[in-house]
């Protein structure tokens, strides 16, 4: 998928996810769940960077597995 698509992709998601948690509740209550100034955008960020370092070590297990063959691949697919 190249950076336009999944610019795109992402901003589905967050738009599809964002009016989904709207329809739940008031805004009042909305409002407090994301909290005062960048609370929540900061949780949002710390959440995407622990996400990212455990996607990073879990593609080096599968590596290691691929390459001690716990596990087959095929690459150039």
């Amino acid at each position: 998928m190249d950076l336009v698509r999944f610019t795109a992709y992402v901003q589905v998601c967050a738009a599809t996810l964002a009016r989904a948690h709207a329809r739940t509740s008031d805004p009042a209550q909305i409002s407090g769940y994301l909290g005062n100034k960048y609370t929540f955008d900061q949780a949002i960020a710390s959440f995407a960077e622990a996400y990212a370092d455990q996607t990073e070590r879990d593609h080096a297990a599968l590596l290691a597995a691929i390459k001690e063959g716990r596990v087959q691949a095929q690459t150039g697919v």
